[in-house]
């Protein structure tokens, strides 16, 4: 499959490196996609991944192995990429990746696809959202967790997804209608909604997007509202971040409150802010510790610091820096998702648009 997936990447070696001031990081070009990417993960043997959504086009593959040309193979195989918008009728949800919003590796040997069911960020399809687990040694899948009715409700979006250092729970934020945290239990599939409308998980209304000094609205004077989105865990487990993207504040909370069986009025007085962030959309705890935020307005990437946050680089390929993973050798890895580039937001952009996924290496 690897032909298909040279029409949808192609190595991004004749950018140019991005320079930070102060010496500080420079953001490096992998790889660049003829359509919009969000997600990434890289494997603890440094295999790289993407995925697709199915926003404003027919994305062709919706998970993908990048090699080191910067191509495509569809993963884990053709078949689970075979859905399509125009075929929705044919084909199954429930086996087939339908509008993929991330990927992440569980440190146990598997990749965990969170499919949000929602093609166009729209309706929910029935039966299509859940969590697909792959063995990385067998690239098969192994496991698939359906997320019922009651959990993603209609409205919900499946966003990011943080698997528990041991493999045994997913914290899975979602950014729709009515923000929550879904916390699922990976061995038994069982899942439920926590902080369920909390204002922590909720679209800050006193926020607005800004790009360049103006507003970001689409035609309908609509601007961006996601709700719960960046997702991030401690290395021991013990403490879990996430914050809106139209927000400006990061929240924490005990994992031991995301328990089933907690109440929610335990949960909500567990809830502590931690810092003073602006919108920010992917979140990521590295193993030394730092806890790094995109920064879409301002072309940035930051780490908290305090009850605020510093800037480890600025570069304006960073069209909407959107999702984090880390390397085995510490190489921070993002998506450049171009938001702003697709027809939400651009009157007259084309459904497909190019996007990238670049690295840098963090300071010390």
């Amino acid at each position: 499959m690897r032909n298909a997936g040279l029409a949808l990447a192609t190595a991004s070696l004749a950018l140019a490196a991005g320079v930070t001031a102060q010496g500080g990081p420079q953001l490096t070009p992998v790889a660049q996609f003829a359509h919009q990417v969000t997600g990434v993960a890289v494997t603890a043997d440094g295999r790289r991944f993407v995925n697709f959504p199915r926003w404003t086009d027919d994305a062709p593959v919706s998970v993908a192995e990048v090699a080191q040309d910067g191509s495509l193979r569809p993963y884990p195989d053709a078949r689970w990429n075979g859905w399509r918008n125009a075929r929705a009728n044919e084909l199954g949800v429930a086996d087939h990746f339908v509008c993929v919003q991330s990927i992440v590796p569980d440190g146990h040997g598997h990749l965990w696809v969170v499919d949000a069911g929602a093609p166009g960020n729209e309706k929910i399809l029935l039966g299509a959202p859940k969590l697909v687990r792959i063995d990385l040694a067998t690239n098969r899948v192994g496991k698939v967790i359906p997320v019922p009715e009651d959990v993603a409700l209609q409205g919900t979006y499946l966003n990011d997804i943080r698997i528990s250092p041991d493999g045994r729970t997913g914290y899975n934020t979602d950014s729709g209608t009515r923000g929550a945290i879904i916390v699922v239990d990976l061995e038994s599939g069982h899942s439920f909604r926590a902080l369920d409308g909390h204002p922590s998980t909720q679209v800050d209304k006193s926020v607005t997007v800004t790009l360049d000094g103006r507003p970001l609205r689409r035609p309908d004077g609509r601007q961006p509202a996601f709700a719960a989105d960046g997702i991030a865990i401690s290395p021991d487990s013990a403490t879990l971040y996430w914050q809106a993207l139209t927000g400006k504040t990061l929240y924490a909370i005990p994992t031991a409150l995301l328990r089933d069986g907690v109440s929610e009025k335990r949960r909500a007085g567990g809830v502590r802010t931690v810092a003073t962030t602006g919108v920010a959309d992917g979140l990521w705890m590295s193993r030394a510790g730092v806890l790094y935020v995109t920064s879409p307005t301002d072309y940035s990437i930051k780490r908290v610091a305090g009850d605020g946050t510093q800037t480890v680089l600025t570069d304006r390929r960073l069209r909407w820096p959107d999702t984090f993973s880390e390397g085995p050798d510490g190489r921070m890895y993002v998506t450049a998702s171009h938001i702003q580039d697709t027809m939400w937001f651009t009157p007259g952009a084309p459904p497909s648009i190019r996007t990238e996924l670049f690295s840098f290496a963090p300071g010390r």
